[in-house]
């Protein structure tokens, strides 16, 4: 058998580099023609939300498929603080999502170290940051 000849790391960088740029570039493109679609699209639903405002309906039937329009609400706070003391009072913590804020639990733990929440998960895993020269 031959031996497998290793690869510099000149040369791996460089390659990374390559496709890290050649992705950008990628996404880039990517995102500005997606952007031109969403702009397109809501122009269209723009328009099919006026018809069912002028004609009082709901959903619409053609030939080419169905439209309807719903009602979407969304709920947010400008104040964390007041809304914070609002769940403690009426004890509703499931008006949160249950996540962990990263950088704030990586705080404490770094300033408590023999403190550590029953139930805490940790994954570590090594990555690799390329930076051009």
């Amino acid at each position: 058998m031959s031996e497998a000849r290793e690869i510099s790391a000149d040369k791996l960088t460089k390659a990374y580099i390559k496709i890290r740029a050649e992705r950008a570039a990628l996404s880039a493109e990517f995102k500005e023609s997606d952007g031109e679609l969403v702009r397109k699209q809501d122009l269209v639903k723009n328009a099919l939300l006026d018809y069912c405002e002028n004609h009082k309906v709901e959903s619409v039937r053609t030939s080419e498929g169905l439209f309807f329009r719903t009602s979407k609400v969304k709920y947010w706070t400008s104040d964390w603080e007041r809304m914070h003391e609002f769940i403690l009072e009426h004890e509703v913590p499931e008006l949160l999502d249950k996540r962990l804020n990263q950088t704030n639990l990586k705080q404490f733990l770094e300033e408590n170290p023999d403190v550590l929440p029953q139930g805490l998960n940790i994954d570590n895993e090594y990555v690799i940051s390329v930076r051009k020269k």
